[in-house]
């Protein structure tokens, strides 16, 4: 039996680099000011321009501030290395800080669902004024480069907490498309304000898709679901092809954050010595890790055929 770690972090598979961590929190942090920026910005241009989708998009905006705070946090625990009470590392906090931008983005969706209704009902007194309409423009402009560089970064360090952050940054941007045709229509148009609030639901509809689709793998990886089908085929043929292997089974896999431990029975010559089967054990890890769909820890147990 062999256990080989990822090539890439030889200190631990379970843990990223400092300086990984340094670029996630670097990200974060610019998400986190440019957020309170737009904030500040939509609010006054809200209260100036008179204009209540501006006003609410601003405390929406605002709420993605708390998600940057939570992965500024989390990544000073997610990083720790493994220790005697974690032996696997304290990865499974980042899946936890996923949750929690996945809820508050339910939260999100519901709530402006729930306000679009109620504004539905209601008509503006005043067509907002062209500052609320500026605003929205440059929200959307600025949150979606921001996505983009967010979910660059959470590809390049395969980082779930800093993906699911960059959804949040996207779907800021998306609901302040609806805010922009609305401020826009009801400046052109005064009667066509309730399309404010029919905006407003159909983007509350994507936020919570968007939720779910975060919250789901998080608790896949919390229930120890293993890897889909095509992914475990895909571990086998890797591993039959090394010289040596007669047989693969027992495979097993499970997820720690957006990436896959890997433990299998790799069936040998009978006749083989142990530092023998040991070479092979080596050799199927190193190709499991190197060519296998993120594959951050594999174990290999050697079993001697017609066992």
């Amino acid at each position: 039996m062999t256990e080989t770690q990822n090539k890439k972090n030889p200190a631990s598979p379970f843990t990223r680099s400092t300086r990984e961590e340094k670029y996630i929190r670097k990200v974060t942090w610019v998400g986190l000011a440019l957020n309170l920026l737009l904030s500040a910005f939509k609010f006054f241009a809200g209260i100036v321009g008179a204009s209540q989708t501006m006003v609410a998009d601003a405390i929406h905006s605002l709420s993605d501030s708390v998600t940057d705070v939570a992965v500024l946090i989390g990544s000073h625990y997610w990083s720790m290395p493994p220790d005697e009470t974690h032996p696997y590392g304290h990865r499974r906090i980042e899946t936890l800080v996923t949750i929690f931008i996945g809820g508050a983005l339910l939260l999100a969706g519901v709530e402006i669902a729930r306000e679009a209704m109620l504004n539905l009902s209601q008509k503006h007194a005043t067509p907002p004024g062209g500052i609320a309409l500026t605003a929205a423009g440059i929200s959307v402009v600025c949150k979606e480069l921001l996505y983009r560089w967010t979910a660059l970064a959470g590809k390049r360090v395969r980082s779930s907490a800093l993906a699911a952050n960059a959804w949040h940054h996207r779907l800021d941007a998306i609901s302040s498309v609806p805010a922009l045709f609305a401020v826009g229509g009801a400046i052109l148009i005064p009667r066509w304000a309730f399309l404010d609030g029919l905006g407003a639901l159909a983007v509350s509809g994507l936020i919570i898709h968007a939720a779910v689709k975060i919250i789901r793998p998080g608790i896949r990886e919390f229930t120890d679901a293993g890897a889909p089908e095509h992914i475990r085929d895909e571990i086998t043929r890797i591993a039959l092809k090394e010289n040596g292997v007669r047989g693969v089974h027992a495979l097993r896999t499970r997820y720690i954050g957006m990436s896959l431990q890997v433990d299998l029975h790799v069936v040998v010559d009978r006749s083989m010595t142990v530092l023998e089967g040991h070479e092979v054990a080596e050799a199927v890890t190193a190709s499991i890790i190197n060519e296998g769909p993120d594959v951050i820890d594999v174990l290999v147990h050697i079993e001697p055929d017609n066992y």
